[in-house]
């Protein structure tokens, strides 16, 4: 059985369908890429898995249950958990305290009981940081723990995002453009990460525009263009599909990258 099924999903905005009868699934521990033109309809298909828009027509199944139109902290909980492609960091909290957010998912009373000093929460709250260290090591980040998240260099807020997001413990982590505005060696090091994270038995979806980091990493690639699906297949099929040729770079290119 597919980690996650996505079954004829349509994301209708008036007259304007961002996604047409999408249809993917997803394995275990699987690297999925998802690329296309800007506009067509890659981080609105996100948001329909991960709850923040209901589909217009078709269901998404994670696990064999139907998620469609569950609340996003539900599908958090559950575990998809996914990045923007703009960071979304509580910049004034430390580093460590932004994981630590991403693992109150799964704790009983939440930040707020650990405020108010009740005893089991303070218990919780430290396996809570243990955790969240454990994370950060993970991602490389643990010499910045207790620094303020707003002081570290762009490409560590990416990673930083994603150590938070993988506190959640998800099955699925969903990746909105982590690449984007990297340089060639951060981009080879989230290229790292990312086979690092299947290794865990993770699965990951990834959108980003940076054709090097998407074909080195990714086992198939689903191309969307103008909300519908063009092409889903190895990084080596769909470079060499006249369609994904057309839709990119015109009829006179020959690969995509």
């Amino acid at each position: 059985m597919s980690l996650l099924q996505v079954n004829g999903v349509c994301m209708y905005f008036g007259g304007l369908h961002a996604v047409e009868k999408v249809s993917f699934t997803l394995g275990e521990g699987e690297i999925l890429g998802i690329i296309g033109p800007n506009g067509a309809g890659k981080t609105t298909l996100f948001n329909c898995i991960t709850g923040i828009n209901k589909p217009t027509f078709g269901r998404v199944f994670f696990g064999g249950k139907p998620i469609t139109g569950w609340r996003p902290d539900r599908i958090a909980g559950a575990g998809i958990c996914r990045t923007f492609q703009a960071t979304r960091l509580f910049k004034n909290m430390t580093v460590l305290e932004n994981v630590m957010l991403g693992r109150h998912v799964h704790s009983k009373g939440g930040a707020w009981a650990a405020t108010i000093g009740l005893g089991w929460a303070r218990s919780q709250e430290r396996d809570i940081e243990r955790r969240a260290m454990d994370y950060l090591r993970f991602v490389e980040l643990d010499g910045y723990a207790h620094k303020v998240a707003t002081n570290l260099p762009y490409g560590l807020q990416r990673r930083l995002e994603i150590a938070r997001a993988l506190a959640t413990e998800p099955g699925i982590i969903c990746l909105d453009e982590p690449a984007a505005g990297m340089n060639p060696q951060e981009s080879l090091e989230l290229v790292g990460l990312i086979r690092k994270i299947k290794e865990t038995g993770r699965a990951v979806i990834l959108i980003e525009h940076h054709m090097k980091v998407v074909m080195e990493v990714c086992e198939r690639v689903l191309v969307l263009d103008y909300g519908e699906m063009i092409a889903l297949g190895t990084p080596a099929q769909v470079q060499s599909d006249p369609r994904v040729i057309e839709a990119y770079l015109g009829q006179s290119h020959q690969r995509v990258c």
